[in-house]
């Protein structure tokens, strides 16, 4: 039997060109970001209990590099090789998220009910 993942990883991958009016997920420097993050859970042997998903954009581009972890809806930010470390060893390992890598509130309200957006 082939268990479901406890935790679901998704990174943003949107690149966009330097002229364009918002900014990339993916920045200089940090274009190697969901590869390390894959390595890392494949050689602490996770890949069954993490599932990791390269996504478009999250919509909080002025923080990027950025990923949402689920369950929780936990959004980490302008992440680095040393934060996902640390996320993995916390978050993932200890069931413990990190706050000060994560959106400030004002950015990552409550969400909002689809039902509440239709129009009568």
């Amino acid at each position: 039997m082939f268990p479901r993942p406890k935790y679901s990883m998704y990174m943003c991958q949107v690149k966009r060109p330097p002229t364009f009016p918002k900014p990339s997920c993916v920045r200089a420097g940090r274009e190697d970001l969901l590869p390390y993050l894959q390595e890392k859970i494949m050689q602490k042997n996770l890949f069954q209990a993490v599932s990791v998903i390269p996504t478009g954009c999250l919509n909080r581009c002025q923080f990027g590099p950025v990923m949402i972890i689920e369950p929780g809806s936990y959004m980490y930010v302008d992440l680095t090789k040393e934060k996902i470390d640390e996320i993995i060893e916390s978050h993932i390992l200890n069931d413990e998220p990190i706050k000060e890598y994560l959106i400030p509130e004002e950015f990552w309200a409550e969400p909002l009910n689809p039902k509440d957006l239709l129009q009568g």
